[in-house]
């Protein structure tokens, strides 16, 4: 039977040392690595083969196994297989007298960490052992993290700790079952897309297209071009037909992005897509029937926009079905930890960095700042500090200058910030009744109110004279 794990009995070994299995029929070879390895503080096992090494498989939890190449019946090749097959996280290195170039690549191809040739040096043995050790260690740190930030995540990765998201986490998946339409808002680099993937991720359409376009990034006459398509002739250069984008999205979901920018013939020719399901083709008469599910998405105020006469009002009332809002992040402070340790694992898998983690002092100052950017801008944040960071985490001095100033979080004197509104806008219910409770609870200071409802000063001031409210 193979050896039992244990340290050398002269030693005492860490409380969570590393556990080694070494695996070779020559007895003197397995003996001295393993007394090696235990005086540097490893707990080793040993195994006088393949056989053997595979029955102690299922009793212990190893990080490492060092296994001779060339034994029988049951050969370290062998051994590499059943191990990445059953434990693909535990590190194999394999050692032999009598390697080639072409059984190298054969045992890298199956897994294995390293490959080294017999005899060796003991510091040559030594340091491939940390690296492997330190590789293991690693993806169970990243594991750990990946693991604590999923918890707090909902679907696609949306951060769901703080109580506006907990709230939208909560409806997305009864808005993603309905056909309905539905309209985001909130401030840029919220992560409106992210929600609307996730919708279509959730929804009876999500193994069809998820096609999105921003109204904001396009001139008018090709983002037209880009939604309907257009015939052969259509104008100079349309050498052929070609399908807009909103009949590639046929049977699947659409997101409009920055829906607010859209001109106003761009709006009338989305009305007909939503009333009558159909659209036309730059220079064709005949409607094309689509079936798509429209997601649109902007950081301006419509209601303000339809009163300035720079949106429609009836397309509103066509996208306003369900509308969810999502607050900016200085107003759900409480996830910016869990999203920086998010955008830590992200960016190292990017960058194909290591770094840790965070000190302390730094998720307390990510905290105290106001992110304008929101949780784009937190993104970029922790990805500039694991491109430059010098030392295994991220320290104060990795963070960029901006957040080292004074902001209104950080003086104590400035007045708290409104409670978060709804993810649900004000409007979808009993808006009268909400509005007239929010102007008492501010006494009717209109900009506070404004602000607790997540609605601009214009809007609430029209509300207010639509409904005959006055202090």
């Amino acid at each position: 039977m193979p050896e039992s794990f244990r340290p050398e009995s002269s030693g005492s070994s860490p409380a969570m040392a590393a556990k080694i299995l070494v695996v070779d029929d020559d007895p003197s070879m397995r003996r001295s690595l393993a007394i090696l390895l235990r005086r540097e503080g490893y707990e080793v096992g040993e195994a006088s083969g393949g056989k053997e090494a595979l029955e102690q498989f299922g009793d212990d939890v190893l990080d490492l196994v060092i296994a001779d190449l060339r034994m029988a019946p049951v050969s370290g090749l062998d051994v590499l297989r059943v191990v990445k097959q059953t434990t693909p996280d535990v590190e194999v290195i394999l050692m032999t007298g009598f390697g080639t170039v072409e059984t190298a690549v054969e045992a890298m191809k199956l897994g294995a960490f390293d490959f080294i040739a017999k005899p060796f040096q003991v510091e040559e043995i030594l340091i491939r052992v940390r690296n492997a050790l330190e590789k293991r260690r690693l993806a169970r740190e990243f594991d750990l993290l990946r693991s604590e930030v999923e918890s707090a995540f909902g679907p696609k990765g949306i951060v769901g700790a703080s109580a506006a998201m907990r709230e939208l986490l909560n409806i997305l998946p009864r808005v993603a079952q309905t056909e309905s339409t539905v309209l985001l808002t909130g401030e840029s680099g919220t992560g409106k897309e992210l929600v609307a993937r996730a919708i279509s991720a959730a929804s009876r359409r999500a193994s069809r297209p998820f096609v999105s376009v921003s109204c904001a990034a396009l001139p008018e006459q090709l983002l037209e071009n880009e939604l309907f398509g257009h015939v052969k002739g259509a104008f100079t250069g349309a050498q052929s037909a070609r399908r807009g984008l909103l009949e590639e999205a046929h049977t699947g979901t659409f997101f409009l992005d920055e829906i607010g920018e859209a001109s106003n013939s761009i709006q009338t020719k989305l009305l007909r897509v939503l009333e009558e399901r159909s659209l036309r083709r730059l220079g064709d008469n005949r409607s094309v029937p689509i079936d798509v599910r429209i997601i649109a998405a902007t950081n301006r105020d419509l209601e303000n926009a339809v009163q300035e006469k720079t949106f429609r009002e009836d397309l509103l009332y066509r996208l306003n079905v369900i509308r969810l809002h999502l607050p900016p992040l200085r107003e759900r402070m409480d996830d910016v930890p869990l999203l920086a340790r998010h955008f830590l694992v992200l960016h190292c898998r990017r960058l194909d960095r290591r770094v840790d983690g965070f000190a302390p002092e730094v998720l307390t100052t990510l905290q105290r700042y106001s992110y304008p950017g929101n949780v784009r801008e937190l993104s970029n944040i922790i990805e500039r500090a694991v491109a430059l960071a010098p030392g295994p985490r991220i320290e104060l001095r990795d963070l960029p200058d901006l957040l080292h100033r004074p902001s209104p979080r950080t003086n104590p004197t400035a007045e708290a910030p409104p409670p978060t509104p709804s993810v649900l806008e004000p409007y979808s219910g009993n808006e009268q009744e909400r509005l007239l409770g929010a102007l008492r609870d501010t006494n009717w200071n209109v900009s506070r109110a404004a602000a607790r409802l997540g609605i601009s000063r214009n809007t609430i001031r029209y509300r207010m004279e639509k409904y005959g409210l006055h202090p």
